[in-house]
């Protein structure tokens, strides 16, 4: 295992594997089966803290920082470079078994590329709020979104993240949780974000879900305007062992949102 790992705080070890040409960043912590978490475009790693304990009880966890966030080396050449370099870090976390992936918004459509670019790597798939493609207004948005963000900077489109992430009423009853999201990507690196978008928006994995061999648990919020329920069916329909569960009054970061909810709808998928 080509990685430096030392005691943050109690509960968690902090890695630094070296895999094709670049340094990923991750957390881990507990012991059991393992289970890789992939974080959104518009979030970082810290939105599965909410989560981390109860899946730690029963799993090892490793919380990545994908490429070119964190402390994560950028990987130049789109999706497919990021689920590469991601795909040979966890070759070298030496995990013992095939973990389980489990993303959220743009780390679904990673871990989702991963699994079909790299067979066998994966036992299981928990892919929440995201899908195989975009529609031509979802294009749009990401290319939008780069293009205000390169004028205005990150912080001029903050509000635009927001609305992406949390429902209205959610901000609303939510302000300090709202101002602390904004912070954290306020902080995102700029280029990575442009690459994401442009990525994103050019994404279309339907022709290879059927590649994709291990069971797969799609889950969406009910009310994520980020990427829409149709595209969870639509995923969901094309994996060939796949289960879709829509989450009630939850949008596009579920686990943060609701994470007794998420739990409830995972638990028996990622089993014990």
């Amino acid at each position: 295992m080509n990685a430096v790992i030392k005691n943050i705080e109690p509960h968690y070890e902090e890695l630094r594997v070296s895999a094709d040409g670049g340094t990923v960043a991750a957390r881990a912590t507990g012991q059991g089966a393992p289970i890789v978490l992939f974080h959104s475009l518009l979030a970082d790693d810290t939105s599965f803290d909410r989560i981390v304990p109860a899946l730690a009880a029963t799993h090892r966890v490793i919380v990545l920082s994908l490429p070119g966030f964190g402390e994560s080396d950028r990987a130049e050449g789109g999706l497919e470079a990021v689920a590469d370099r991601i795909a040979a870090a966890i070759a070298a976390m030496d995990l013992g078994q095939p973990p389980i992936l489990l993303g959220n918004g743009y780390g679904g459509f990673v871990a989702l590329t991963v699994a079909i670019r790299h067979p066998g790597i994966a036992s299981r798939l928990v892919l929440a709020d995201c899908g195989a493609a975009f529609s031509e207004a979802g294009r749009a948005a990401f290319r939008g979104m780069s293009a205000m963000a390169r004028e205005k900077g990150l912080a001029g489109i903050s509000d635009v993240a927001m609305r992406r992430l949390f429902a209205p009423a959610y901000q609303a009853a939510h302000p300090e949780l709202i101002e602390e999201r904004r912070a954290r990507f306020v902080a995102v690196d700029a280029e990575t974000f442009h690459a994401a978008c442009a990525a994103l928006a050019t994404l279309d994995l339907r022709g290879e879900l059927a590649r994709v061999q291990v069971p797969a648990l799609v889950l969406v919020g009910e009310h994520d305007e980020a990427t829409p329920p149709a595209m969870a069916h639509e995923l969901a329909a094309g994996l060939p062992q796949a289960t879709l569960t829509v989450l009630p009054g939850c949008a596009h970061v579920p686990q943060l949102q609701e994470p007794a909810l998420f739990m409830d709808a995972i638990r028996d998928f990622i089993g014990g």
